[in-house]
């Protein structure tokens, strides 16, 4: 039964990849390369090459990847390999199979198609990444440099792009490699956004000398409140700190409560990504082999 569950669990993440290739490869090939614009990783060079030769971008990006496959297999183990293999697998049939859209681009300008393909390719990696998938590229790199040399993988990733936004300035102009910072700016702010979910609530911290009617006030309104046992420095005084997750719209509530209640409370209101378990949202099934994003580097 569990290994039916298993099974179950692995196909529908292999969908949820194949899903989200095939968006960001719609992407792709309906904004970007009809305006000549570019992304980062392996799949930035391949459209360079593209532009100037006509070979296809999805066969480019898997040999491209075929050195970085072989070096992480060696390097980072048979588990990480795998994974990646099947996703840039995936990710660059799905380049050439949607090739076809370059014909169909719904807009000509140039900061339209870097927000539009920017969006949409942001939400396909958005949902490889968020189902424990990769599309190989410069992450490969950063992964290998982060292992091995203690070199930050953000940082390794982020110099690899500025040098395909450097070739592209240089080949094609000032303007298109401007706009393609645009669609890589967009990209990450979307798939960051899918990944950490659309789950975003507010945790507060309160700390206050009327911490237990704070906490009835707020479950008077249907929140579950925890308490965390502070002290403090100067006074040495112990005293409950009031934690306490909500949503968007109960900040004002929240204030309302703890003004009434304690004007001099101390609070500090932080944004939580995504919130799971009860009275939000249930946690998924976790297995396989954790692939972390460190940036745009397809």
């Amino acid at each position: 039964m569990i290994q039916l569950r298993l099974l179950q669990h692995r196909l529908l993440r292999y969908m949820g990849i194949t899903v989200g290739c095939l968006i960001a490869s719609c992407s792709i090939n309906l904004f970007w390369v009809p305006s000549h614009l570019l992304t980062g990783g392996a799949t930035g060079i391949a459209m360079i090459v593209y532009y100037l030769t006509h070979l296809p971008i999805g066969a480019q990006t898997f040999a491209y990847n075929i050195p970085l496959l072989w070096a992480a297999w060696r390097l980072l183990g048979k588990g990480y390999t795998c994974d990646v293999i099947i996703g840039t697998a995936i990710f660059s049939f799905c380049l050439d199979f949607t090739k076809p859209l370059n014909d169909f681009a719904p807009v000509s300008d140039y900061m339209l198609a870097a927000i539009f393909g920017g969006v949409f390719n942001g939400i396909g990696y958005g949902i490889v990444f968020r189902m424990n998938g990769s599309t190989g590229g410069f992450d490969i790199v950063g992964a290998i440099a982060k292992k091995f040399y203690s070199f930050n993988m953000g940082g390794v990733i982020f110099g690899f792009n500025c040098l395909v936004m450097l070739a592209a300035a240089f080949m094609f102009g000032v303007a298109p490699a401007m706009f393609t910072l645009i669609c890589m700016f967009m990209n990450a702010m979307v798939t960051d956004k899918v990944i950490a979910g659309f789950n975003s609530r507010k945790a507060l911290l309160i700390v206050s000398n009327q911490a237990e009617a704070i906490a009835e006030g707020i479950m008077e309104v249907g929140r579950g409140v925890t308490f965390l046992h502070g002290q403090g420095a100067f006074t040495r005084r112990e005293r409950n700190v009031v934690f306490v997750v909500v949503t968007l719209t109960q900040v004002a509530k929240m204030k309302m409560i703890i003004n009434a209640i304690d004007p001099d409370a101390f609070v500090i209101i932080m944004s939580a990504n995504e919130v799971m378990g009860h009275g939000f949202s249930s946690p998924g099934v976790k297995n396989g082999t954790v692939v972390h994003r460190y940036g745009n580097g397809r």
